[in-house]
């Protein structure tokens, strides 16, 4: 099978965006749904990967967003769906988030991990800085790695 990859998301991969952010951190972490949405994923930039086989195949299965905010990349509401996690769908999103956020001339990325997907951004080359919080009813780390 081949790797995951990631693209941008379009108007019409909202609905299932959506879907798959309730299915992850509304009702899986329960954080409630109007922390979930928020005014920011107007202006976002956003990122899908889309299951390659199986019950998997041609449906968004992670998702992530990309802010800028003072200069520097923000990503976040980072999903992927119970049955694709270790898949490398999340790595996709990532990398794509990354290569968007290059192109707009940004040096550094931050973000905000849960603390149980703290090992998947290492991995990824993120440094946590900082203590840990609680966000949303979880524990979080802010993580930063250049680009």
């Amino acid at each position: 099978m081949s790797r995951p990859s990631a693209s941008l998301a379009t108007a019409a991969d909202w609905p299932e965006v959506v879907a798959l952010r309730t299915r992850v951190f509304v009702e899986e972490q329960g954080v409630p749904p109007e922390v979930e949405q928020d005014a920011a994923d107007a202006t976002a930039v956003h990122a899908v990967a889309r299951g390659l086989g199986g019950e998997l195949a041609g449906r968004v299965v992670a998702t992530g967003r990309l802010l800028e905010r003072d200069g520097r990349a923000v990503i976040g509401r980072m999903a992927v769906d119970a049955s694709a996690r270790g898949g490398g769908y999340g790595a996709a999103v990532l990398a794509e988030l990354h290569r968007r956020a290059r192109e707009r001339g940004l040096t550094e990325v931050e973000l905000h991990a849960q603390v149980g997907a703290r090992g998947f951004y290492e991995r990824a080359g993120y440094t946590a800085v900082g203590d840990e919080y609680v966000e949303a009813g979880i524990v979080h780390v802010t993580m930063r790695r250049a680009l």
